[in-house]
């Protein structure tokens, strides 16, 4: 039964999905800890360091965890390393005597937190694919569907549904490049001791021994070991990792806040799913709020401020080590990769079921498209021997009047105004002005690029 009467954290329960909160689990990093001792232990019997019993005897009691009882002595010890081996000897105890030997606490600790990264990157990358993947599909379905597009929030020149689509798509496969780098740079600390200079296996083995040592534990544990430590792996590794998730934060963000435009009541166009028994507000009933976005945009804040801790504790890990970056890194990481989960989670749901108010986008392109209209109508009289000078100021004139009646509450009537206007028909006959003044025309190779884009999409593979 849960204690509602202290704090919890959201994210042990409202953000991000089991699978994550599962690989920043205490449960998973003890485990992870006890792999770490027992291959360490492994590698030395190879060695002759470590017994066949001793040995069998760490690998028996391996799974053997009583977390509260590590909390228990670290109560005393005031050091979770140390109350996590005492806990383990307490169980192992033909083998207990034998743990952690010649290691320092971050060769276990930080190797394990690279592993953890590890995994959350694969499950990140997993929906990243996922949520690309339901881009495509939308991509492919509006990649003609013409509407307005806007530049500084008012009316510019067409393009098309699907272009706009593409655009946070083709962030996210940039997001996507990143993470692989990532994933390719990631090295955690591997077996080197207080400093990071293997002193102490060296005095156990010799320094053949000791890189012979940490090569068996590091292929054991299917990560690879950095070149150069301190006592812990470089920070800039959590700097890079912190800077893909604050990219993946902006791609969302991007695309979310432009969801929630396109919701308001004066655009129309969009809107992300909205259940049948989903409440807007408290006090207006008839309120169809964009919680969902909000709620994206929100978490955002968060992963890029988040990402700020990575960067002050790479820059300010003084010589060997500080432990100022340890509490900090305990609360940012897994918040991190726990919000991007949720935000990925989330804009999936609302890409796959966006409701798109086809009726509202032809409305605000019937009303706007003819002023975007006026500089094709300029070039094409002025080729036939307008001046150029003159048709604007015509333009103008009709513009003014159609922005007018489009205040009054009535339809825009450019198109009839450029129909009847003498001037502009002394160059254009009524065929090159209707063809001028069709949206389609004015789109330029959106729906191609757009398809491109959404041919890359399909050539990822699904994971």
């Amino acid at each position: 039964m849960k204690d509602y009467s202290r704090y919890t954290s959201p994210f042990s329960w409202r953000y991000g999905s089991d699978e994550m909160r599962t690989i920043f689990s205490e449960e998973n990093k003890y485990k992870l800890w006890r792999k770490i001792w027992v291959e360490l232990a492994s590698a030395q019997h190879k060695q002759g360091l470590v017994s066949k019993e001793e040995l069998s005897d760490l690998e028996k009691h391996q799974e053997n965890l009583d977390i509260e009882r590590i909390w228990e002595i670290e109560k005393d010890t005031r050091h979770d390393v140390v109350a996590a081996i005492k806990e383990f000897a307490e169980k192992a105890k033909i083998g207990g005597g034998k743990i952690h030997l010649g290691a320092t606490s971050m060769d276990i600790n930080d190797n394990a937190e690279t592993i953890r990264i590890s995994e959350a990157l694969s499950l990140v990358e997993k929906e990243l694919v996922n949520l690309l993947k339901t881009f495509g599909k939308q991509i492919e379905k509006y990649s003609d569907f013409t509407c307005m597009g806007y530049t500084h929030l008012q009316t510019a020149e067409p393009t098309t549904l699907g272009y706009r689509f593409s655009f946070t798509a083709q962030d996210l496969l940039m997001d996507l490049e990143q993470l692989e780098f990532v994933k390719k740079n990631l090295k955690a600390k591997g077996m080197k001791g207080a400093v990071g200079t293997s002193a102490s296996y060296v005095k156990l083995l010799d320094a053949q021994g000791a890189e012979e040592m940490e090569k068996i534990v590091m292929d054991s544990l299917g990560i690879q070991a950095i070149d150069i430590a301190n006592q812990t792996y470089p920070r800039k590794i959590d700097l890079l990792v912190s800077n893909l998730l604050s990219s993946i934060a902006q791609s969302l963000n991007k695309f979310a806040f432009d969801l929630r435009i396109m919701q308001s009541t004066n655009f129309g166009e969009w809107q992300e799913p909205f259940g049948s028994l989903q409440v807007g507000s408290s006090a207006m009933p008839f309120k169809k709020n964009p919680i969902k976005s909000e709620q994206i945009c929100s978490l955002s804040r968060l992963v890029v401020n988040l990402g700020r801790t990575s960067w002050d504790n790479a820059s300010n890990m003084l010589l060997e080590r500080t432990l100022d970056d340890s509490a900090n890194r305990r609360i940012a990481i897994p918040e991190m990769f726990l919000s991007i989960d949720e935000m990925l989670t989330s804009t999936n749901n609302i890409v796959e079921g966006l409701i798109i108010n086809e009726k509202r986008i032809h409305k605000n392109l019937e009303t706007y498209f003819p002023f975007s209209a006026s500089e094709g109508i300029i070039i094409e009289a002025v080729k036939k021997g307008a001046d150029r000078q003159m048709m604007h100021e015509v333009l103008r004139e009709i513009s003014m009047k159609a922005w007018e009646a489009i205040q009054d509450g009535e339809g825009n009537p450019m198109e009839d105004l450029i129909m009847s206007n003498q001037e502009i028909g002394k160059y254009l006959s009524s065929e090159e002005i209707l063809k001028l003044m069709d949206a389609k025309n004015h789109t330029g190779s959106a729906q191609s690029k757009a398809l491109t884009i959404a041919k890359k999409i399909g050539n990822l593979k699904s994971l």
